[in-house]
């Protein structure tokens, strides 16, 4: 059974509701999924599932969550070789070339772990509306998929 585990940062809740959306996806295709938010989360966890998601916030001028820096700063040092990685967030467009660069870095913190990306990132305005829940449920697909495909 393919298996993964979705961690998110959030402040006003969008963050966790994406991740709700991606976990659901997962659960209802089969995929043994865990969500935690991520102060509470070690990124060791990735090491023992097969598809690692993050979903950050992007605080004011693109400042990575406060609370997620010890993970951030540790996943970039794991060996993640044969894992599949995705990353999701949420942003507020009002802050223009700042608009959820959480995403990206978490993306290159990824690629620092020898992790396969699984999807193009997604990139949420503020809450997700239905164009955005069938995004992040086609972002959960490939992921299942480019996973099964690596076994």
């Amino acid at each position: 059974m393919t298996t993964a585990h979705v961690v998110y940062a959030t402040i006003t809740g969008n963050n966790e509701d994406i991740a709700d959306i991606v976990t659901e996806y997962f659960e209802n295709n089969g995929v043994d999924v865990k969500e935690t938010e991520i102060s509470q989360t070690d990124p060791s966890v990735f090491e023992d599932v097969d598809i690692c998601v993050v979903c950050p916030y992007t605080y004011d001028e693109g400042a990575l969550p406060e609370e997620g820096m010890d993970f951030f700063d540790d996943l970039s040092d794991l060996d993640l070789k044969g894992k599949v990685y995705g990353v999701a967030g949420s942003g507020d467009t009002f802050y223009e070339e700042y608009y959820n660069t959480s995403v990206d870095k978490f993306d290159e913190a990824f690629k620092k772990t020898g992790a396969t990306k699984g999807s193009e990132d997604v990139k949420i305005n503020l809450e997700p509306d239905e164009d955005d829940i069938t995004k992040l449920d086609a972002f959960a697909k490939e992921l299942i998929t480019k996973a099964q495909n690596q076994d």
